[in-house]
């Protein structure tokens, strides 16, 4: 029986997979070529699978041989000097050649090969008159040790002196980790584990040799429908499969590990295996709440760079727009963990909203004004707000004016014009939690805007957070939240808008405003 899997490797016979078929047909095109190449995608996006679904597919082409060897469980020590990594490297190349061709395999072993320039012109005489392809996964293991940045640089050399006829080499090499390995040399010497000669200089990458790699390797949603339609096949659910694609790649982006998740949360967890739209929103509730390794290493990579925290913190919470630049490294590391991706004008925006949601949270529990916000959030206002089970926005906006009025009338406006958004958050995230749950639609957030989607039980609400900016802005400000009302097809929207003008000029205002057919509420605090 298959499932959907979220550890480790896909095995088609074991697992429902999305056809991957094209991408692998992208990267081949690039083997053809002999291309050198890295594939440096986020944690869990699918690279471990694509390598072992690219070397099954090498294995059935006579032209090429495939060797897939890994750095990820070999100890520290194996880098510290040349000939133990050369040993280790021969070692893996020859276990796996020895279970296709145990003569060409014993050829590879070497013992006295002690150096990387031994192991440069052990390679060329063995690649020679063959066309052998190298994967090597996980290549962030060995990213912070000198001696593999001096192979990287070996098999620069080889390469190059093949352009000229000099020598043999590997037909093309893959690299595979987060990392950009480009950059690695540059890593060390920032953290001073390596000082460079000054005719080797800072910025000679050891792989600048490396083609670019464009591949997408995100789910689109008609990939999503391949491996729906496999899972369809064996179940007869009778589900809508383009509409439930859909619905899975809007909270996930297509990031695999999110996809795989979603799924297998509704096959296993969720009642009646109930493939809906419905049941794509209740399982993203489950996952959103729980831990995993990939949002360890997200809150890590947060915890660990205060520019990534503050890039992705002015992003979701305060509206900030940043156009993609190659030369912001802040952007180009955001990218590299998967945190951000690039819309369709070339803004950065956040990858999916999954990730919108669980950032934001992390952002609410770290901002002591949002704790302090929580805090007084009583059991009391909670259920009246949630009474009967369904949400009361309306009771919540006016609630929140009273406690904004209240906590904040003396704040000063600079203060509040960082953190009144968060603190709207921060009062919301209590009382939604545990039956629903809120994102930022960060690609129509600006400094003076912004879009919150909230989802209770089987019920959406669609609210506008905004900078109050006169009363034209004000009013293109509904005519903003009608056209996205009725992209969601929904009559009832929510309009807060936070003023920070002095307070005689200031108006407050808590009503219905009605626009034909459909209803605003509007709120100024």
């Amino acid at each position: 029986m298959r499932e959907f899997n979220i550890t480790g490797i896909c095995v088609p016979d074991e697992h429902y997979m999305v056809n991957i078929e094209k991408k692998l047909g992208h990267i081949m095109s690039l083997i053809d070529g002999r291309k050198y190449f890295t594939i440096n995608r986020a944690r869990q996006f699918g690279k471990t699978t694509t390598l072992s679904l690219l070397e099954r597919h090498l294995r059935n082409n006579t032209e090429y041989i495939c060797i897939n060897i890994t750095f990820e469980n070999v100890d520290i020590p194996v880098f510290e000097k040349s000939e133990s990594f050369c040993q280790e490297f021969l070692t893996q190349v020859a276990e796996v050649l020895d279970d296709f061709d145990g003569e060409f395999a014993a050829e590879w072993v070497n013992q006295d090969i002690k150096d990387l320039t031994m192991l440069g012109r052990h390679i060329s005489k063995l690649c020679k008159g063959r066309n052998i392809v190298l994967l090597i996964d996980e290549v962030d293991q060995a990213s912070n040790n000198q001696v593999f940045v001096r192979f990287l640089g070996m098999l620069r050399s080889l390469y190059l002196k093949r352009a000229n006829g000099k020598a043999n080499t590997f037909h093309s090499v893959i690299l595979t980790g987060v990392h950009d390995v480009k950059n690695i040399k540059l890593k060390l010497i920032t953290a001073g584990l390596h000082q460079p000669s000054e005719q080797e200089g800072q910025y000679n990458s050891p792989w600048n040799i490396a083609a670019r790699f464009d591949v997408d390797m995100s789910f689109s949603p008609s990939e999503i429908t391949t491996m729906l339609i496999d899972y369809e096949n064996n179940h007869n659910t009778g589900m809508d499969v383009g509409a439930v694609s859909e619905e899975i790649h809007r909270f996930t982006g297509g990031y695999p590990y999110l996809v795989s998740r979603i799924c297998k949360c509704i096959d296993e967890e969720l009642n009646h295996k109930d493939w809906t739209t419905e049941s794509v929103s209740n399982a993203v509730k489950v996952v959103v709440r729980e831990k995993s390794v990939l949002y360890d290493d997200i809150f890590k990579n947060l915890e660990n760079n205060k520019g990534i925290y503050e890039f992705m913190y002015a992003t979701l919470i305060l509206g900030d727009k940043k156009r993609l630049s190659i030369f912001d490294p802040i952007i180009d590391m955001c990218q590299m963990f998967g945190f951000t991706v690039v819309d369709s004008v070339g803004e950065v925006i956040v990858a999916n909203k999954i990730f919108e949601i669980i950032m934001t949270d992390y952002f609410i529990s770290k901002e002591n004004t949002a704790s302090a916000v929580a805090r007084q959030v009583c059991n009391g206002m909670y259920r009246k707000i949630t009474e009967g089970g369904r949400f009361n926005m309306e009771l919540c906006l006016r609630k929140f004016a009273e406690h904004y009025a209240e906590t904040y009338s003396s704040a000063d406006a600079e203060f509040l014009e960082r953190h009144g958004r968060l603190i709207f958050l921060s009062f919301l995230k209590p009382l939604v939690n545990g039956h629903g749950f809120f994102h930022i639609e960060s690609q129509f957030t600006d400094w003076r805007r912004m879009d919150v989607i909230v989802d209770y039980g089987q019920e959406q609400f669609i609210i506008e957070l905004k900078l109050w900016d006169g009363k034209k802005a004000n009013e293109e400000a509904y005519e903003q939240l009608l056209g996205y009302m009725e992209s969601k097809r929904k009559n009832k929207g929510y309009l807060l808008t936070f003023d920070f003008r002095e307070e005689k000029n200031k108006t407050p205002k808590s009503e219905w405003v009605q626009f034909g057919d459909n209803q605003i509420f509007d709120v100024i605090v």
